[in-house]
């Protein structure tokens, strides 16, 4: 009788995984489509949870630290699930000037919450980017994928209160 890894027990129940697979499929196992299957594995289930990581590298047959590393090196992969709503709060020198720093301290504060993490109760993840190209609208702010310009610490506030539900 073959023993089975929990990895290997979810995937046949989750189909998630199937996805993992076609994608796998497609590179024949080749290392090379790392990042693809990567994307397509955070676009299934979210972030990329350690046991994902595990079944990817055991298809692609890469050492789990190659596939670590590549998950880390990369902003746009998460290892730890994300809030209900994402706020981005541009950092560029135009909203930097403007009182982006000042926002941010005003969520940190509010949500109890750094910049990277996720509010205790799941709702908010608080994330800064370098620039959003929004300087014409300075200080701006990404809040579930819509931009909002010329905002202030009160107004991107009631914004999260808003979303929320609060």
């Amino acid at each position: 009788m073959v023993a089975t890894t929990p990895a290997k027990q979810e995937a046949k129940v989750d189909k998630r995984f199937k996805v993992i697979d076609v994608t796998l499929k497609r590179h024949n196992g080749n290392p090379e489509g790392l990042i693809e299957v990567l994307h397509k594995a955070q676009e299934s289930f979210g972030y990329l949870e350690e046991e994902v990581l595990e079944y990817i590298a055991r298809g692609l047959k890469l050492p789990l630290s190659q596939v670590y590393g590549v998950a880390t090196f990369y902003h746009l992969f998460s290892l730890k699930p994300g809030g209900a709503h994402t706020c981005i709060v541009c950092m560029g020198t135009a909203c930097y000037v403007k009182g982006a720093g000042k926002i941010i301290a005003t969520l940190e504060e509010n949500l109890g919450i750094k910049v990277g993490e996720t509010s205790a109760d799941g709702q908010v993840s608080l994330l800064s980017a370098r620039c959003i190209g929004a300087c014409g609208i300075a200080p701006a702010v990404v809040i579930d994928g819509n931009v909002l310009g010329k905002q202030d610490s009160e107004s991107t506030w009631s914004k999260i209160v808003e979303l929320k539900g609060e």
